[in-house]
């Protein structure tokens, strides 16, 4: 069993923070000793899970109805799944968007130092896609891929001139 402060310093989470979320009852059944919150195996568990969750997006609200879900039983386990297949979804959305602002500053780390090495950026705002080494013409044909396009299997280095130059 843990304190409060023990599990405050092993998941980095204030206590103030642990204390909300046993107020919103989100440890049901933590054992306490003269009124000194006591966290067990369980109530980690679910502490992984409840951050996961926060961290994913989802509000406390629909945590909570989670964690009412869990102590009902085996009854809610097609709930909690499509819960967690809906996250799921999300997470991937969210993925895809942020590889494509690393993809974006992969680039742009890659194009000033071509503009660098060469002193100034026309060598490298006159290359076609064809020129570009493959990780960084990949990374290229992601950041202007538009919201609605499908990924694409087009090989890079095929068509067209780099957009956008000198920014």
């Amino acid at each position: 069993m843990y304190t409060i402060g023990q599990v405050s310093e092993m998941f980095g989470i204030p206590i103030s923070t642990l204390r909300y979320y046993d107020k919103e009852g989100l440890f049901p059944g933590m054992q306490r000793t003269s009124g000194i919150r006591r966290f067990g195996e369980k109530e980690l568990e679910a502490l992984r899970v409840i951050e996961c969750l926060k961290k994913s997006g989802m509000e406390i609200k629909d945590i909570r109805q989670f964690m009412e879900w869990c102590k009902e039983g085996r009854s809610t386990y097609s709930r909690r799944k499509e819960l967690f297949l809906k996250q799921k979804v999300q997470v991937e959305a969210e993925i895809g968007r942020l590889n494509q602002i690393l993809d974006m500053i992969k680039y742009k780390c890659w194009y000033y130092d071509q503009a660098l090495m060469d002193g100034n950026e026309e060598r490298v705002q006159a290359m076609k896609e064809e020129d570009l080494p493959e990780e960084i013409c990949e990374a290229y044909r992601n950041t202007h891929r538009r919201k609605e396009d499908v990924p694409s299997k087009h090989v890079c280095g095929q068509e067209g001139i780099l957009q956008a130059k000198g920014i």
